[in-house]
């Protein structure tokens, strides 16, 4: 067995994800290769996962790959059994600094611009081209393998992969595993960390459909009632979301504001004090990772302080159920195959699914409440914009999917919105292809 992890410069997320495949039980034998673009940070994944694999499990062998040639790029995937991608095109700057400072000057701002608005939008179209060269690759030497996609846009990345390589492909996020730990540290309480839920929808936008007890009984009106109760300063959005729409969404508050025309108004400067919505939020974390990493990284890569509890991440879980049978459920984001039946077949949707040795089995969710797939709508609609501007390189989508996002047609005009697209495609000189 052979898992490949792409973006292996991550390392902080690379430690966490073959830390739990070194952690798991019942898996054969394996090899890990690590790839990416940067031989510094390969370097330091390197050590730190050889660290790792010396203290928990020496019997697993460890290789790095440099991205850059291609001879490597094809090894790194020969005979892969997993792919799990971790990739960020562009990295903080240039493309991060773009997404977020070139809509300024048209009044436009956000807060992560990692999945939908316009950041969402460029960072999908400069990573479509990127992930369909590895690919395309993995067809030939790796064709069998199981691609787990961690990077972001979510839908956008896992839908354009789904329709347009033969790779089995699975999204994967952080926020549907991790609801009720959110709800508890929201609340400052652990009253519903037993309770069971259901989820679906899309990515970042999956819904919390049901909440109960061991004994069936309906939390739901009780969360309802404790949480407008406490109004957790950081998650006002995702309140007043669910207090309007009737359901809690998975993902957080930051997020959410940005998601929908309702928060972030440049006529309604009061809403972002009233909801606590925290503009250019994701450079600031940015800034605040590689200020970390640098103070820190002696500190992590040094054998003797190395420790690993096995995280809530879903890679190695799903790795540990297709090697072993034993049965694992996750959240996952896959093509729309009358799963969620008020949403379009070519919606990349959320959604639970059983994982063993025969690989992924998606459920049937059956529909959705109407006014959550109306919401989900507004970002299905801009996914498969971006997904056919990629497949067609024309321009003219690249503008429809700004065009329809929900925060962007609501700030801006039309002519607005297509004079800022040129402006970022102008600025993405280098990492987009070219568009007619």
């Amino acid at each position: 067995m052979k898992i490949t992890f792409l973006g292996a410069g991550s390392t902080v997320f690379a430690k966490n994800v073959l830390g739990d495949c070194l952690l798991a039980e019942g898996l054969p034998q394996f090899e890990i290769a690590l790839l990416d673009i940067d031989g510094e940070r390969l370097e330091e994944s390197y050590a730190l996962i050889c660290a790792l694999r010396d203290k928990f499990n020496p019997a697993v062998t460890v290789k790095k790959y440099l991205a850059t040639v291609p001879a490597q790029t094809e090894e790194a995937f020969a005979g892969a059994s997993y792919v799990i991608n971790a990739i960020q095109v562009g990295g903080y700057e240039p493309c991060t600094v773009t997404d977020f400072e070139v809509p300024k000057k048209y009044g436009l701002r956000q807060t992560i611009a990692d999945t939908l608005g316009i950041g969402g939008i460029f960072r999908g179209l400069r990573t479509i081209p990127v992930l369909k060269a590895y690919t395309d690759i993995m067809e030939k030497v790796c064709p069998d393998a199981l691609f787990l996609n961690y990077s972001n846009p979510m839908s956008i990345l896992s839908g354009y992969l789904q329709r347009n390589t033969k790779m089995k492909t699975v999204g994967l996020c952080h926020s549907c595993q991790a609801i009720l730990e959110q709800i508890s540290e929201n609340l400052g309480s652990d009253e519903f960390n037993n309770a069971s839920y259901t989820l679906a929808g899309i990515n970042h936008m999956c819904w919390l459909l049901t909440l109960t007890d061991k004994n069936g009984k309906d939390l739901y009106p009780a969360f309802k009632k404790r949480y407008n109760e406490k109004q957790p300063e950081k998650d006002l959005v995702r309140l007043e979301i669910m207090n309007r729409f009737g359901y809690y969404n998975t993902e957080s508050s930051e997020h959410t504001s940005e998601y929908h025309p309702y928060f972030i108004k440049k006529d309604h400067p009061e809403l972002i004090e009233r909801f606590n919505i925290p503009l250019d939020e994701y450079p600031r974390r940015c800034i605040e990772q590689i200020r970390v990493w640098k103070e820190r990284k002696e500190q992590i890569l040094h054998p003797e302080n190395l420790v690993h509890i096995r995280s809530r991440e879903y890679g190695s879980r799903i790795i540990e159920a297709c090697e072993t049978g034993v049965p694992y459920k996750i959240y996952g984001n896959v093509q729309n195959t009358k799963l969620i039946d008020n949403l379009p077949e070519n919606a990349c949707v959320e959604v639970p699914i059983m994982v063993d040795d025969n690989g992924l089995h998606p459920c049937h969710v059956g529909n959705i409440p109407d006014q959550l797939a109306g919401l989900n709508m507004t970002h299905v609609a801009v996914h498969n914009m971006v997904i056919k501007a990629a497949e067609t390189l024309e321009k003219k989508y690249i503008y429809m999917a700004a065009y329809l996002d929900p925060h962007t047609r609501d700030q801006l005009t039309l002519d607005e919105i297509k004079a800022l697209c040129d402006d970022l495609i102008e600025a993405h000189k280098g990492w987009l292809p070219e568009y007619h």
